[in-house]
């Protein structure tokens, strides 16, 4: 979910403070409506006391006429706190305003399942706490108020989504290629890596394309192909315009592609499409009085990492809108010979995987990454591009000064450093895999070097993200990492 509807979402769910939503926007994913709140509620304890006492006076006082929250009139109605009498409206005004002098805020109570005597008994009763108490009963009753609201959240977001089923298709393995494409320059030049462009001499990618829409749905019901674009027109469309795109990424391309798509055929509502490099490296050639020199025109299909960009649009009222973009480089396989510790893990009945000191050490990388703007994405302000080039060489550079205690800890390291090299990523995060060789030779006369072969099946791996929150309490960045020797 884009990060403006997300906090557009969650803003109210504690009273008149946004703030709450967007410290908990770093914390995603979520596994259950549960957990949400959890977070929010931890992102209140954490708070000052300045924040949390506005958060408490936000709120207005139950039986006020007054404006509010939209999920505050809805709660006071469900009660009939909106249809007071004029005695019970005096009496509640009377109460309110005697708490108010007394502790400086409203009297806050979640209010949903009670009734107003219910209520009323509890402020007469509460008017006589301590001020400290009140205020820690105050946010009590905000964290309960916080649950309801979510819930009724989720309710009303699934009865929405249950009117309208998926309806998508597309084309997977659009392969393209252009030679001599606009080259990549005046890219953020970083200590960890001497990229300083791409010639594009010869741009790969292959294109997945899903688009979707409510205007499609007879195709799927009724066999009526009337609004159909063929999946062999997307990989025509896509292929050509390859030859109109005058930008260098793939990022670029792909927005080009889709927002194309979408002024073409404006009966589609949604498109979503992925684009993965397709490698080629230089070559070098004896064809110059000066030697041995790089060739500019042959180049060999390369298997090793590639970048791969991710991009939804939807269609809005008269506008197209970035639902989600992100880039990243997938398939980075990295050894580390030594330097490497797996020590102090949970030992019990369980355990048979000894402890190491000095381990090799085999890791897969997919990184991806988030811009806090989109437009930053594309390359057309090359100095705000990060290049996937990049982001490979912090990763290899973290990994050989690091003495790696694990590969959660290698992980996180690498991302606090992308964050710090690049400011305006708003997140990094990773999937990763451990294929750690198992020894076959594990002493070699006269050599410090063993014998491996390919480990077994299984294999361990892990997902995180980094955040810019995370950069204040890295110790690589505040220069307690240990180097390798």
């Amino acid at each position: 979910m884009k990060h403006s509807k997300f906090i557009e979402m969650l803003k109210d769910i504690f009273e008149h403070s946004p703030w709450v939503a967007e410290k908990v926007w770093t914390y995603r994913p979520f596994a259950s409506l549960t957990d949400l709140h959890e977070k929010m509620v931890f992102i209140v304890k954490d708070a000052t006391y300045e924040e949390k006492l506005a958060l408490i006076q936000a709120h207005p006082n139950l039986g006020a006429r007054l404006e509010m929250s939209n999920a505050s009139v809805q709660e006071q109605a469900g009660i009939g706190l909106n249809q007071l009498t004029s005695e019970e409206f005096n009496q509640f005004s009377s109460l309110n305003k005697q708490y108010m002098e007394k502790f400086g805020f409203p009297f806050i109570m979640a209010v949903k399942g009670q009734t107003k005597t219910v209520i009323y008994e509890s402020m007469q009763r509460r008017s006589n706490h301590h001020e400290a108490e009140e205020f820690e009963t105050a946010l009590k009753e905000i964290e309960k108020i916080a649950y309801f609201r979510l819930e009724e959240l989720i309710k009303k977001r699934s009865v929405l989504m249950s009117k309208k089923r998926t309806v998508s298709y597309g084309k997977g393995d659009v392969f393209a290629y252009r030679t001599f494409l606009s080259p990549l320059t005046g890219v953020k030049q970083i200590p960890e890596s001497n990229f300083i462009g791409r010639s594009n001499t010869v741009f790969g990618v292959n294109v997945k394309i899903e688009v979707g829409g409510q205007k499609l749905l007879p195709s799927f019901t009724e066999g009526d192909n009337s609004l159909v674009v063929a999946t062999d027109s997307m990989k025509n469309f896509v292929q050509r315009h390859l030859g109109r795109y005058e930008g260098a990424t793939i990022e670029g391309f792909i927005q080009y592609v889709a927002e194309e798509f979408l002024k073409k055929y404006d009966h589609i509502d949604t498109i979503k499409i992925i684009g993965e490099e397709v490698p080629f490296e230089e070559t070098t050639t004896t064809a110059s009085a000066n030697g041995l020199t790089r060739s500019d025109l042959v180049f060999k299909h390369s298997r090793n990492e590639k970048s791969i960009a991710k991009l939804e649009l939807v269609r809005g009222e008269g506008t197209i809108d970035i639902v989600q973009q992100s880039s990243g480089v997938l398939d980075l396989q990295l050894i580390k010979v030594r330097g490497n510790s797996f020590v102090g893990f949970i030992r019990d009945e369980y355990t048979t995987l000894p402890e190491d000191s000095n381990r090799p050490l085999f890791i897969y990388l997919n990184i991806g990454w988030e811009y806090e703007d989109t437009g930053d994405s594309t390359g057309s302000a090359p100095y705000s591009y990060v290049c996937a080039e990049q982001v490979r060489d912090i990763a290899t550079s973290i990994f050989h000064e690091l003495e790696t205690p694990s590969i959660q800890y290698l992980i996180y390291l690498i991302g606090c450093r992308v964050l710090e090299r690049f400011p305006q990523l708003r997140e990094v995060s990773f999937q990763s895999q451990n294929h750690t060789w198992d020894p076959v030779v594990e002493e070699i006369p006269n050599s410090e070097g063993k014998v491996y072969t390919e480990p077994r099946p299984p294999y361990g791996f892990q997902h995180f993200t980094v955040t810019k929150e995370d950069l204040g309490n890295s110790k690589e960045l505040s220069g307690e990492i240990n180097i390798s020797k």
